[in-house]
Formats: structure tokens, sequence, C-alpha cells
């Protein structure tokens, strides 16, 4: 670095690549001092004159401005303002045409100057060095200055880089034919120059400020010279004249030795490059206060009488200074915007003057011929040699040509200055430069649009995501939140899981069930550290265990069917079919009851009854009754001694069981409807009788007898037709059941008991009775106990069937066997052919049940 500061201030200068030496042509303009132009009838102010976002707009149409007022202002980065150039009205805000090579037409605003040149309050800077960083940044920004001598960058985005800058350079070459702007500004404001640099480098604080100027301008030399005398840290560096060394990547070449990579900045390198004009606007803001709103122009060429620079405020139109400097056209005449290398021909001169603009340039035919028509590439390679960024203009033509712009980029063409040196010394007269910036342009507007696509592919993707989002929150805005778990909590928790898993070590046998539940309970809790992984180990010893059970339980049952001949009768579904026929008996019994005491209140008629006839019809009915009442007490007392077990019943135990119950329910039905058929038959006489009392008796007999009958007869189906299973029973609702259905037998027979006694305690009496009275107080007494009996069977039918065991499962064989035959048969096992002659044997006896108490029904 040391050895590179003693040669730069040596004065060390390197060449750089390729160039050319066109006629320079600068004295038509340089030889006298800057003028300043008349107002022009209106102004053109374009909103866009630099890189960068257009401002906002400030004015509207009619509204009458200040010169140097503010039009618009910073709406974006790299935005920069532009400001009136004189006061007077602003006319219009439409597009107009702009000062480009297709003159597309720009917004812009109109002012028509009021002759009065009437500035704004200026806010002047005396001394800028007591002003902050952001304060000199501010001024710049709001100054509305930009790149005066290149593309238009804006100047406060490079005075407020973050990054280290070694070498200010200032960019005094002046390269390009016929201008000689910043000759001039140098020759006659070098003071206001270097004050400029002074504010840079305190802006940039660089190590070393270094002043190129082409060797072709002494008298600028000697003044910018003179001015930096005081300030050590400026250079002023002479460099040979060759085109074209005022670009800027050629001139830190020339000056530094360094070069800018490709697609890069000079920034990247430490240094940065300002133009003598825009350091001028520089001053002039910090300095007068006074916005960029003019700019020196040079307007030449040989159909210029008075060629030379002038002071041309922004938005002069270009046919104004044309006007003014002694503007004589030729036949088709052009007129150029810029050097005859880098500038380019305007299709009107009805544009206005913009920040870039430094030259005006009205040749005629023999100053800058017209170009001839293009002919075929004949391989000279003189464009490649002449090229200063070193690349291959022939080969950069046939891939814009095929609109090969992969291969252009590939080829860097964007580090292509457009300096016109291939074009200017090309034989076969190829436009080089306008197939490059024409392919510029494509690859630029590509770029964009694949931007654009890119974004838009970013919105539908956030969109996309945000619909997601939302239905997902709207499926889950209805479902609670678990609540959070304390640490107490969470604890206990896994206190739990480690005792558990401490069992499981331990050999603990432990269901996989439980295993499943803590885990599901772990999940749950979201203590995720402490769930139980599977333990197959456990499952498959389960299993094994189940299949044990299964082996040992069909064992049991083989050995249980083999001894099941001579094993006791222990049956368990005996006990609740005996509980059901006792539990009807009961409702029977309480039938009866009613029954007779609604007969003992009815009105006796008057008709005469044989009292002896009387008499023996209610001894007989008393002695049947209470036959059938033994019989019934025996049937329960054998059914309360059948011993209750808790284990499992056998089928075929209980099919004798419940065989047995059933014969004797039907042998105490039939006593009852013998005794119901003799109370029946018995012939009736129309003597008169001496015994009131005894027919009542004879009647409630006869219909105690059939409502015990028709009871027992019910009950004694509904045993036969219980469903057997051959599952389990439970054996503590088993037991309880038969003990209420003991009970509740023993109280029916306690009331039969009552009641026969009763009947056979009636006092006879010897008084006559009306035979016709006793026959209508039977028939009613027979009426009552029939409908009696009609209501015991509804309220059968309507009970609920609690005390039936597995209903759902299909009858045994042994259900439907006759009851005589099981009783005979009880000792031994059946088979396949005997069960199913009990079968028919027990249909049959059945059948004739119901035949028998259908005559002694119409019998009665």
């Amino acid at each position: 670095m040391d050895k590179l500061l003693e040669q730069i201030k040596k004065g060390t200068v390197w060449a750089f690549p390729g160039g050319i030496h066109p006629p320079q042509q600068k004295s038509l303009s340089n030889s006298a001092s800057i003028t300043r132009l008349p107002l022009p009838d209106k102004l053109i102010v374009a909103l866009k004159q630099h890189i960068g976002a257009n401002g906002k707009l400030l004015v509207e149409k009619g509204q009458h401005v200040l010169k140097g007022q503010p039009l618009t202002a910073p709406a974006a980065n790299w935005s920069v303002p532009v400001h009136a150039p004189s006061s007077g009205v602003v006319t219009d805000i439409a597009p107009m045409p702009s000062a480009h090579p297709s003159a597309l037409p720009e917004l812009s605003v109109i002012i028509e100057p009021d002759g009065k040149d009437e500035w704004v309050a200026l806010n002047k800077n005396k001394s800028p060095a007591e002003l902050s960083h952001d304060e000199l940044i501010n001024i710049i920004h709001q100054a509305g200055i930009s790149g005066m001598g290149g593309a238009g960058f804006p100047t406060y985005v490079k005075a407020d880089t973050k990054q280290p800058i070694e070498f200010l350079i200032v960019n005094a070459v002046e390269c390009e034919p016929y201008i000689t702007a910043d000759d001039v500004l140098m020759r006659e404001h070098a003071k206001e120059v270097i004050q400029g640099i002074e504010i840079m480098q305190q802006l940039l604080n660089p190590t070393l400020c270094i002043v190129g100027i082409e060797d072709n301008k002494p008298e600028a030399i000697a003044a910018m010279k003179q001015a930096a005398e005081h300030n050590s840290k400026i250079i002023i560096q002479t460099v040979p004249t060759i085109y074209p060394s005022g670009g800027e990547k050629q001139l830190i070449k020339l000056l530094t030795n360094r070069e800018v990579p490709s697609i890069g900045i000079p920034a990247d390198i430490g240094i940065l490059v300002h133009n003598t004009g825009t350091l001028f606007a520089v001053q002039q803001a910090v300095y007068e206060g006074k916005p960029l709103i003019e700019r020196i122009v040079t307007v030449t060429g040989n159909t210029i009488h008075k060629p030379g620079n002038v002071w041309a405020l922004l938005g002069t139109e270009i046919k104004h200074l044309l006007d003014c400097q002694g503007f004589s056209p030729v036949p088709q005449q052009s007129v150029v915007m810029g050097g005859p290398m880098m500038g380019f021909t305007l299709p009107t001169v009805r544009i206005g003057i913009v920040k870039t603009t430094n030259c005006i340039l009205a040749p005629d035919h023999k100053e800058l011929a017209e170009p001839g028509p293009e002919k075929a590439c004949i391989r000279c390679s003189a464009c490649a040699d002449a090229c200063p960024a070193s690349l291959l203009p022939q080969q950069l033509q046939w891939f814009a040509k095929s609109k090969e712009y992969d291969k252009l980029q590939e080829h860097n063409l964007f580090d292509c200055i457009e300096c016109g040196a291939c074009a200017y010394v090309c034989p076969s007269e190829i436009p080089l430069v306008q197939y490059y910036r024409i392919a510029k342009v494509e690859i630029k507007e590509q770029q964009a649009d694949k931007i654009k696509a890119d974004r838009a592919k970013e919105r539908f993707d956030a969109r996309k995501e945000r619909l997601d989002r939302e239905q997902e929150e709207r499926q889950n805005r209805h479902k609670r939140k678990p609540a959070a778990k304390s640490a107490d909590e969470k604890q206990k928790v896994a206190e739990a899981l480690a005792r558990v898993k401490n069992k499981s070590d331990n050999g603990d046998e432990k269901s996989a069930v439980a295993a499943a539940i803590a885990r599901a309970k772990a999940k749950k809790l979201g203590d995720q550290s402490a769930e139980l992984e599977p333990d197959n180990s456990e499952v498959a010893k389960e299993r094994a265990l189940r299949k044990e059970q299964a082996r040992k339980y069909k064992e049991q049952k083989s050995q249980t069917d083999e001894s099941a001949a001579t094993a006791p009768v222990d049956d368990k579904k005996s006990a609740v079919a005996a509980a059901i026929a006792r539990a009807k008996a009961k409702k029977a019994a309480q039938a009866l009851d009613n029954a007779e005491q609604a007969a003992t209140e009815e009105p006796q008629n008057d008709a005469p009854v044989d009292d002896k006839k009387s008499a023996v019809a209610a001894a007989i009915a008393r002695a049947k009754a209470k036959k059938a009442a033994q019989t019934l007490d025996n049937a329960e007392q054998a059914t309360n001694e059948e011993p209750q077990t808790d284990a499992p019943v056998d089928d075929k135990k209980a099919a004798v069981a419940a065989a047995i119950a059933r014969a004797k329910a039907k042998k105490a039905a039939k006593a009852l409807e013998d005794a119901e058929q003799t109370v029946s038959e018995e012939p009736q006489s129309d003597t008169p009788a001496d015994d009131k009392k005894a027919a009542v008796a004879a009647a409630i007999a006869r219909a105690k007898s059939k409502k015990a009958a028709k009871a027992l007869e019910d009950a004694e189906q509904s045993v036969s037709e219980e469903p057997q299973t051959d599952a389990p029973v439970d054996d503590k609702k088993a037991a309880v059941a038969a003990a209420i259905a003991r009970a509740k037998a023993k109280k029916a027979a306690k009331a039969l008991e009552e009641a026969e006694q009763t009947v056979s305690e009636e006092p006879q009496s010897a008084a006559p009775v009306d035979n016709k009275k006793a026959a209508v107080a039977a028939a009613i007494a027979r009426a009552k106990a029939k409908k009696a009996a009609k209501a015991l069977e509804d309220t059968e039918q309507t009970q609920p069937q609690e005390l039936q065991v597995d209903s759902a499962a299909p009858k045994s064989a042994e259900s439907n066997t006759d009851d005589s035959s099981v009783l005979i048969n009880a000792d031994k096992p059946k088979s396949a052919d005997d069960k199913k002659k009990a079968a028919v044997a027990a249909a049959i006896a059945r059948a004739k049940a119901k035949k028998l108490q259908k005559e002694g029904n119409n019998q009665s």
C-alpha cells in the first residue's frame, strides 16, 4: 500500500487495454467562457432524470411555483427529487418525449416561466465542517443531485456507503471528442470543485483523493492545482489523451493499477469515483443551499455559429439552446445528445435538458458522415483490439443477433461500457453498440419478468399457506385445548410410570392392557420422556396363559361329561325355573284370594238350593283343594331343598332338575283341575236348600280350583319353555333369585291353605235358600274368577323376565323333554334317540293337558 501511494504521488500512470485516438474537435467550444441563456418560453421537467424510482408529485396543474421549489419528494430507495428551474405556473402535467434514443414519453411537469426568476428561501452553510454526516447526506439528497457525467446514479447513495474507501477519484478526463463542459467548469470554478471534493472527503474519509485530467487540458490542470494547494490529500494527476480513458473502470486502472471485478462496483475494491460537475453541484447545495436546477452544456458542431458552453436550466428545450447559439441546419440535419462516440441521435428537438445532458452536437455531413450499409464481418479482430474491457465484440454480436442471451451473459456482455470504440474501427461498418444495447434491454426485460414470476409464485405460496392455516384454525377453533400440566403433576406421573417400570423389571406379572393404559396416560400428559416402550414379551405371556386356561377348561368339561350320569343333581337353572313357577303360583293365589273376597260380598239370589248336595260338593272341593295344596307344598319343599352351588352348572344335571320341577308343577295342576271339574259337574237341584252359605262356599271353591289350575298350567308351560344355555350362570344372582322364588312359593302355599281352611269351616245353615239367588251368585263368582284369571295372565305376560339367564343362547335339547320321561330316565345318561323320543312324548303330554283343560272349562 505504501509503495502504491508513493507511485501515485510520483505521477505514475498505468495503461489499460485497447483504446482509440479519434479527432478531438474540442477547440470549437473551449475557447469561450460559459454563457447564460435567456429564459425559455416553457420548461419541460421530466420527473425521472436518474437511476432509481420516481418521486411523489407535489404540485398540480395551475399551481404557481418558485425557483428551486421541489416538484417531487423522494418515495423509495434511490429516489431523488426534481425542482422547478424557474418561477412560474404549472401549465400541464403530462407525458412528454424523453431524452432517450426511443424518445418514449415520460411524465413531465410543464412550467411557463413568469420572468421574475424568484427563488425560494435558501439555507446556506458557510462552515460545512460543523455539519454531521447525516445532515450532509440529507442536504445532498434533498438537493436532487445525481451523477452528471454518466448514468445518473444518486450521489447521496455513493456518499453514504458503509464500505471503507481508500481512494476518492475525481473524473475530470472528459475524453470524448467535442465535449468541453468539465474543462471550462474547472477553469472558471476550480475553487468550488475543490470545496465539493473536501465535502466528500469529510463524508468518506479516504486515504487519498486523485483528480484525473487528460493532458489536452493544460489550463484546467493549472487551475485545479492552484485551488488544491492547501489540501495535501488531493493530487492532480495528468493522464494521456486516449479514448475511452474517461470510463470509470479504465480511469481506475490508469490511476491505481487496480481492476474492478466483472459485474462489480469500484466500492468493492475501496475506490469511489465522482464527476467534476457532480462535485460542483454538491458544493452549491451545501454552501449556497441551491438544488440541482441547471448544468453546463456544450453546444457545438459545424452548423452552430457560436459554439460554446452554456448554463442551461433543466427542462429547457434543445431547440432553445440551438436557436440561442445560432443554429443553421443543413438538409437531413441530425442532432446528437452527447458526444459523437456515446451519444444518440434525437428524433426531435422538443426534448428538455436533463441532469445527464452534457453536450448537444449539431454536425454537418463532413463532420459526422452517415454510416454506410452493414457488411459481413471479415474477422479482422480490430474490434477486439480496440475494446477497453477486453471483450469479444464479434462473438457478442453473433449471440445478440441469434438472441442467445445465456451465452451473452457468459461472455460478460454487461461489462461493455458502450464506448463505441469497436464500431469506430470496424471496416464493415457494423453498428456493434446498437446490437449490444438492444440485447441488454431484452435481457433486463427477461430478468424482470422472471422476478415478477418468482414474486407471483411467492405470493401464491404465501396465500395458499395462509388459507391452509386459516382452515386448520377453523377446524381446531372448537376443540378444547388440554390444560397445561403443572410440574407437580408431571412429577407424579413420572413417579407412577417409574414404579410400573420397576415392577416390570422385577419380573412381576403385568397386563398388556395396563401397560397400554399407562402409555396412553403418559402421552396425554405430554411427558414424552417417560413414555413406556411396547412390551411384546408380556403380550406373549398373556397369550400363552389364555391358551393354557382354554386347554384346562376343555379337559375339565370332558371329565364332567363322563361323570354326569352318576353325579348328584346340581342345577342352578332348575332353581331359576322353579322360582319362576313359584312366583306365578303366588300370583294365582293372590288372584284367587281377590276372587273369593268378591264372591263373598255378592248378593245372594232367592233360588232354592239343595242343601245336602251343596254340602257334599263343598266337602269334595275342600278335600281336593287340600290335596292340591299338599302337592304344591311338597313341590315347594323339594325346591327349597335344592342345593345351591357357585360352581358352573352341568347341562345334563340342569335338564334333569328342570324336568323334575315341571313334573311336580304339572301334578299339582292336575290335582287342582280334577277338583275344579268335580265341583263344576255337581248336579244342581231345583229343590229348596237350607244352606245359603254352602252354595257360596261351593262357588268360591270352584273359582279357586279353576284359577289355581290355570295359574299352575301357565307356570308349567313357562317352565317348560325356558331357554336352556350351555354357558355358566352367575352364581350369586341365581342364588338370590332362587331364594326369592322359594319365599314367594311359601307365601302362596300359605294363602291357599288358609283359603281352604276358610271354606272347610263355613257353617251350614238350615234356613231355606232361594234357588234362583244361589244360581245367580254362583254365576257371578265364576265370572269374577275368570276375570281374575284373565288379569293374572295379562300380568304374567307383561312381567319382565329378570330371572332368565343368558336368554340369547340356544335352547338345550333337554328343555323339550317330557316330565315323566325325565323322571324315569334321570338316573341314566340319554342318547340322541332318547332325547328325540322324550321331546315327542313331552309334546304329546302338553297337548293332552291342554285338551283336558279346555274340556274342563267347557263343563264349568
